[in-house]
């Protein structure tokens, strides 16, 4: 057997390694959006699961879209989302570039505490946070969920190692131009930044679209509830009766998470490329 041949056999191989355990991992995800479309799982769930339902109905998804209280908490995340997004990206980039290309006193004393931060979960910070908050009349508003993600310090460290990649020659060569420091970051270095940018976008977007405990904790009137813990409320009185919507909810509620992934995918498979690029 040629050596051409061995390795085609491999690559097919590998692919179907991959393809099987890439059916058991969306299997879930299958059989939720099924169950959606199965009238019939609002009186009993389906046993034997099945992925396709016998009688495919979309009313479970038509009384979803005109549930107004998933509307409102749709509105509700969205407003906390983008705004935690917006914010967290554009100090995270910022922060980057200074811990990259920056140089002044104590610099890698301040990452090394950036870096801290990543080993404290979040649970032991609920009660001086919610201290804080509570202590400036913020509780039952937006900003406990907002401000608190202007410094992340994953993103920061992300950020950092891409501009770590690029050449320090662009910098100096902008600075023989005359050009400042905010200058040269705007002009020179964000413009190649798309790809940790769009890596970044998608990351914060799913931590904040998804965050359940501290949500839970700030948050007591109603009106204010984002989508997951709509989702929660939902599902607790009514996921045992009505598994048809709740899946359909559930459904509904990671939407706007793959609609983002399929416009970003391919700056962030760029930007994972990048990463084993080093500059000069």
């Amino acid at each position: 057997m040629s050596v051409k041949t061995m390795h085609r056999i491999s690559e097919i191989f590998k692919f179907l390694v991959l393809l099987i355990f890439g059916v058991i991992l969306m299997a879930p995800f299958i059989w939720m959006v099924s169950v959606g479309f199965d009238r019939t799982a609002n009186i009993t769930m389906p046993f034997p699961p099945r992925l396709i339902p016998e009688e495919p109905s979309s009313f479970n998804y038509g009384i979803v879209f005109e549930n107004g209280r998933l509307i409102q908490s749709y509105i509700n995340s969205t407003i906390v989302t983008v705004s935690s997004v917006v914010l967290s990206v554009s100090s995270s980039l910022l922060a980057g570039y200074a811990f990259s290309k920056g140089k002044f006193k104590g610099k890698k004393i301040l990452f090394f505490i950036v870096l801290c931060t990543l080993m404290i979960p979040m649970e032991p910070r609920l009660i001086p946070l919610y201290t804080l908050f509570n202590s400036v009349g913020l509780l039952n508003t937006f900003w406990p969920l907002i401000l608190p993600s202007i410094i992340s310090g994953m993103l920061i460290f992300l950020c950092k190692q891409f501009f770590d990649q690029l050449p320090d020659t662009l910098r100096e060569a902008a600075q023989i131009d005359g050009a400042g420091e905010f200058k040269i970051f705007f002009r020179v270095y964000l413009p190649l930044a798309g790809p940790i940018a769009a890596t970044m976008i998608i990351l914060s977007f799913i931590w904040s679209w998804n965050d359940f405990m501290w949500p839970l904790v700030v948050l007591n009137n109603i009106d204010l509830h984002t989508v997951p813990l709509y989702l929660a409320s939902f599902s607790q009185e009514n996921g045992s009766s009505l598994g048809g919507l709740t899946m359909a909810l559930a459904t509904v509620s990671i939407l706007p998470i793959i609609i983002l992934y399929l416009f970003l995918q391919r700056y962030i498979i760029q930007s994972i490329a990048l990463s084993g690029v080093k500059g000069e």
